[in-house]
């Protein structure tokens, strides 16, 4: 939910223009700085970032969009910020000073165009936190909040290329989200249906063709490859563009790696490993342990190193929103260890603990072939 939660974000600063009011985003400098906001907090130079905020600030003193840029700081500097109490109380503080600044300048439920976008990428935040917390029912009724603005965002995609990107996310995510929770059905009975096939399509677009949504576009489409499409050499193509523009992101690193470990790729994977592993903060030390016992294991052959690993970083801690597969992928591996040294009850015991981790359905599937 994330992962489909986030990006309402940028929906708001590429539907705004469209909006006659929506003097900032018709500013040609001004967006420009707002890009360039992006970029240096994509690339964690948060200092850089806050340069060109500072000017957008300056000539739009008060506007929604500086306390939501604000908030995407603080989304990106304190990752996961669910785990810092201070940082959430300020982000959450962030996000209602943006509805504030909505009102005073709209006014309270103003249907102006812009006021209603931005009202939508606050609420999507903290229908973010809501997510974060395990709340999935208002996560998803906050998203509901928001239908309209993306049923709209449909019909303009001839009109604004960056609309490929919202279009390809609703399109596939309006249709996977219930089939992977199926609680939130009745909540999505009466929204537009969707096309999994046309969302790809329409994202890769916006990865060609998208200036805002460029980043999120090769984020996401990449994480839909590994998690829902099983297809993780799609996701290279991804992850190589982001970690090329974005070389200090270490969350993209890290997705990078995946993706090349599950695609095979061992000796481009190894090179990009050393330099994770000199990230020992955060949740970071559970996916470089997991990644080296995947590399011990598929690519050295050496199953004692790997199970080494592979306990290792059971033994530490994840994250339920980033790193949680790797302890299931960390179990997958130990159990085919146990199958390989002809005990099979382990593996059968091990297989079943990847499964209450498991979210990726090439896990999944591994897990409960195994007889």
């Amino acid at each position: 939910m994330q992962n489909t939660l986030r990006f309402l974000f940028f929906f708001t600063l590429i539907f705004s223009p469209l909006s006659a009011s929506a003097q900032l985003l018709n500013d040609p400098a001004s967006l420009k700085n707002v890009q360039n906001s992006l970029d240096k907090i994509y690339n964690y130079e948060f200092d850089q970032a806050q340069v060109f905020m500072d000017q957008v600030g300056k000539k739009y003193p008060n506007h929604p969009v500086s306390y939501i840029l604000d908030s995407f700081v603080l989304f990106w500097k304190h990752l996961p910020i669910k785990d810092n109490p201070t940082k959430s109380k300020e982000y959450i503080h962030k996000l209602d000073q943006c509805l504030d600044a909505i009102n005073k300048k709209f006014g309270k439920n103003s249907l102006d165009p812009e006021a209603v976008f931005y009202t939508m990428v606050a609420r999507g935040y903290m229908a973010m936190m809501y997510n974060y917390n395990g709340e999935m029912m208002n996560a998803a009724g906050e998203g509901k909040k928001a239908y309209n603005a993306f049923t709209e965002g449909l019909k303009l995609i001839n009109k604004n290329p960056e609309f490929y990107f919202t279009s390809g996310m609703y399109n596939y995510y309006v249709e996977v989200y219930p089939e992977e929770h199926p609680m939130v059905k009745p909540l999505l009975v009466f929204f537009k249906s969707g096309d999994k096939a046309l969302g790809l399509r329409q994202i890769d677009n916006a990865t060609k063709v998208g200036t805002i949504t460029r980043a999120e576009a090769n984020f996401y489409i990449s994480h839909i490859y590994l998690k829902y499409e099983s297809k993780p050499e799609k996701a290279v193509y991804y992850m190589d563009r982001l970690t090329e523009l974005y070389p200090k992101n270490p969350v993209f690193m890290m997705k990078n790696i995946e993706s090349l470990l599950l695609s095979g790729k061992y000796d481009q994977a190894g090179k990009e490993l050393t330099a994770l592993k000199k990230v020992n903060h955060g949740f970071y030390p559970v996916a470089w342990r997991t990644f080296q016992g995947i590399m011990d294991e598929k690519h050295e052959k050496n199953d004692a190193s790997a199970q080494r690993e592979y306990l290792l970083a059971l033994k530490t801690p994840h994250d339920d929103q980033y790193t949680k597969e790797y302890h299931a992928m960390a179990y997958a591996g130990l159990a085919r260890i146990s199958a390989r040294a002809g005990n099979k009850g382990k593996a059968k015991d091990y297989y079943k603990k990847c499964l209450g981790k498991a979210e990726y359905r090439s896990v999944i599937k591994e897990a409960k072939a195994f007889k």
